[in-house]
């Protein structure tokens, strides 16, 4: 009978084994292409967001866009006031790919 860690040695043994095949490119299927490359390096851009509204409605924008994955709570600015009563607005600025 095989002890845990003889298993899991075995288990590491044959991911490793797995992962080298993938990188020996034996389970690859990259077709070539004869054509040079007409813009190797993409170009980004700045593109900026920006939310204005009560405190309640910018966080939970905030939160919303985590939910459907478009942007970490972590990357927008602090809530920050606009002078207006009641009033926050908060920044997102990310990088976009132009063609």
């Amino acid at each position: 009978m095989m002890t845990q860690l003889e298993k899991f040695v075995k288990n590491q043994d044959f991911a490793q084994s797995e992962l080298q095949q993938y990188l020996d490119g034996e389970n690859l299927n990259i077709p070539t292409l004869n054509q040079p490359a007409q813009n190797p390096l993409p170009k980004r851009e700045p593109i900026k967001h920006l939310l204005i509204g009560s405190s309640k409605a910018v966080s939970s924008t905030i939160h919303y866009l985590q939910v459907i994955g478009y942007a970490s709570i972590g990357d927008w600015s602090p809530l920050l006031p606009t002078g207006n009563p009641d009033e926050v607005m908060s920044i997102l600025i990310r990088q976009i790919l132009m063609q």
